[in-house]
């Protein structure tokens, strides 16, 4: 299944019934007099960030939707119905922006949030509401206000305390599925990740938190190469970043040639995520060559703090969990509102 990350869509509110022209006849009751009720309102148009919806996939065939429209004012003042409201399913950390103008109408951060995206029309009156000293019989009534309609732009950003990110092939799959429930696709070839997973990762203490496998990123992503800047826009919803790196894949000529390719992908996209925090790993450590390899990047690095894990054996991850979860932990105590 193709991952879509943004769609746009067409929404309605129901329009609202229009007011009743009606009198009262009844038997010795002369000049009964109006008795015309009013319009219902129209339905609301409703969206809700639902934790059953990970993707805007199902929008791909289903792109208007409309809200039920109010019932017309009948006699004997009896009122219209109002129309049922409509509530359409999004995944949490959609951006819902006007298609035309490109303004942030709301933005869903957690599961269960709604917002009234397009209000139904209010019902007309209808003519006993006119009903005067002076005008005791008017025959007329209003008609229903129409709905509003707006052309929307979903775009939906994953939420995740911790995004994987790296070079196709890193090995990124491997470790969110033995570090959590997820369970994405692995291979071993490139981009066999197309669409960001997921997974909840239970440590010894503390809160579940969520990481993120974001697909391979290459030279040129923030530019459209390779899976391009379809999947960098997720990366922003994270609040650090697990660097990892392959390290039986490191050139000696240029052991950083991948640490700062990555980097400059999301320089480039945005500064503010080469800002973010990153947690940086060497990964494939249970190959011979990988272990000399590690080291000189080390030694590249002087001062900062490496991790080296085999994600296929568990060599390594109790440490680099240790640590995720005192970072995470740390990071909610001093910043316990902090937005994505």
């Amino acid at each position: 299944m193709k991952f879509i990350d943004e769609a746009i869509i067409t929404v309605q509110s129901g329009d609202g019934g229009r007011g009743c022209v009606s009198f009262r006849r009844e038997k010795y009751i002369p000049r009964g007099g109006p008795d015309g009720g009013d319009g219902g309102r129209g339905g609301d148009v409703i969206l809700l960030a639902s934790s059953q919806k990970r993707t805007l996939y199902h929008f791909r065939n289903q792109r208007h939707f409309k809200a039920q429209r109010g019932g017309y004012g009948q006699g004997q003042q009896r009122s219209g119905k109002n129309g049922a409201h409509l509530t359409i399913e999004v995944p949490p950390g959609t951006v819902v922006m006007d298609a035309e103008s490109g303004t942030i109408i709301h933005d869903f951060i957690e599961p269960g949030e709604t917002f009234i995206v397009a209000k139904g029309g209010r019902g007309g009156q209808g003519n006993k509401r006119f009903a005067t000293s002076t005008n005791r019989a008017p025959r007329f009534a209003q008609p229903g206000e129409p709905g509003q309609t707006f052309q929307l732009r979903l775009e939906l950003k994953l939420i995740a305390e911790i995004g994987i990110i790296g070079f196709p092939n890193a090995g990124k799959s491997t470790l969110i599925s033995h570090v959590s429930s997820a369970r994405p696709k692995i291979g071993d070839y490139p981009f066999t990740t197309l669409t960001p997973t997921i997974g909840m990762i239970k440590p010894e203490w503390g809160e579940p938190f969520a990481v993120a496998d974001i697909p391979g990123l290459i030279e040129g992503a923030h530019s459209g190469v390779g899976l391009g800047i379809q999947f960098l826009r997720h990366i922003e919803r994270t609040r650090f970043l697990l660097h990892l790196i392959d390290a039986a894949a490191l050139d000696f000529s240029d052991v950083l040639y991948q640490y700062r390719t990555i980097n400059h992908e999301l320089a480039q996209y945005s500064p503010s995520l080469s800002e973010k925090q990153q947690i940086l790993v060497l990964n494939k450590l249970d190959i011979p060559e990988a272990q000399e390899k590690a080291a000189a990047f080390q030694a590249a690095l002087p001062g900062t703090t490496v991790f080296t894990i085999s994600a296929a054996t568990g060599q390594g991850l109790p440490e680099l969990m240790r640590h995720l979860t005192r970072l995470i932990n740390q990071n909610h105590a001093e910043q316990p509102h902090q937005a994505f």
